[in-house]
């Protein structure tokens, strides 16, 4: 197995594929991630997404978007969508992909990104930190925010 980690920016061929592939991960329409992707450019440091490949095989994903649907606006920008397919869990790549999108936003002057999750003890792993909850468009109990600062979580 030999996973390649792309900033989807640098890979047009991809992105179509990625769009259909996260809307079927998460259930957001393809269209979403369409205009998303349609914005990303390598000057504009949000919105990001990146996928990890096995050959041709989406292993993973995640993007950064100003913000992932909560109510807290004022934690900008946000990972989002971060998903590992079964098969390749427990294999660093989530871990590999977080780091990858810390850095890269890193080089277009950001250093604090959050992510929202119902998960615990996944984050820290991977040096984020419990920072508050949020409460989610349409959801009916607060979700946990994780926050990142480059050079110091890291």
């Amino acid at each position: 197995m030999q996973i390649r980690y792309n900033r989807l920016r640098e890979h047009l061929d991809l992105q179509e594929r990625a769009c259909r592939w996260f809307h079927e991960k998460w259930g957001i329409p393809e269209s979403a991630y369409r205009e998303s992707m349609h914005e990303m450019n390598a000057s504009k440091a949000v919105p990001q997404w990146y996928i990890a490949m096995d050959g041709d095989r989406i292993a993973g994903g995640l993007g950064v978007i100003e913000n992932d649907f909560h109510d807290r606006k004022d934690l900008a920008p946000n990972v989002c969508a971060v998903y590992v397919e079964e098969a390749y869990r427990k294999q660093g790549i989530a871990g590999a992909l977080l780091k990858l999108v810390c850095s890269d936003l890193h080089e277009y002057g950001i250093d604090t990104l959050y992510l929202l999750t119902d998960h615990t003890a996944f984050y820290e792993r991977y040096g984020w930190q419990f920072f508050c909850t949020a409460q989610g468009d349409g959801e009916d109990t607060p979700a946990r925010v994780y926050r990142h600062r480059y050079g110091i979580d890291s």
